[in-house]
């Protein structure tokens, strides 16, 4: 099947969610890539509210945890309590190596947790990775059945 994976970014850092960007643009499938600065515009994104009641709902999010105001605990949390929404796998991509942060992303049922890596080599490897792994060998849940 060849079509179009939506991605959803959410970070506070512009840096992180411009190179990401670009990182899974060139991936192997065709990619739209969507991006959020906390977790309430991700929410918003998600349930399609206000500025983003014409979007599509995303086939992967990929999740910073520390972000100001309603931070990626949150969003990991109600999306993944939400009947409609629970099915977008949510790949945590996070600066921390803390355990009760892995811990605690996989208790609220992140499919993936992976550290940031600080050389720009390492990070461009990491989000090359999610993108290989999650665009081309999973099978994302299509709209319909999400």
């Amino acid at each position: 099947m060849n079509t179009t994976a939506g991605i959803l970014l959410v970070d506070d850092n512009p840096a992180d969610l411009d190179l990401i960007g670009e990182v899974l643009s060139r991936s192997l499938c065709s990619v739209d890539v969507s991006s959020v600065r906390d977790g309430q515009q991700a929410m918003d994104f998600l349930h399609r509210r206000g500025v983003y009641a014409s979007s599509s709902r995303p086939a992967l999010v990929v999740l910073d945890l520390s972000m100001p105001g309603k931070d990626g605990r949150f969003v990991l949390a109600e999306v993944k309590s939400h009947p409609e929404l629970r099915k977008i796998p949510i790949v945590v991509f996070s600066t921390s190596q803390a355990g009760p942060d892995i811990q605690g992303s996989y208790n609220l049922g992140a499919n993936s947790y992976v550290t940031k890596p600080c050389s720009l080599a390492d990070f461009v490897s990491a989000v090359t990775s999610i993108g290989e792994f999650w665009l081309s060998c999973a099978i994302l849940p299509r709209e319909e059945n999400r």
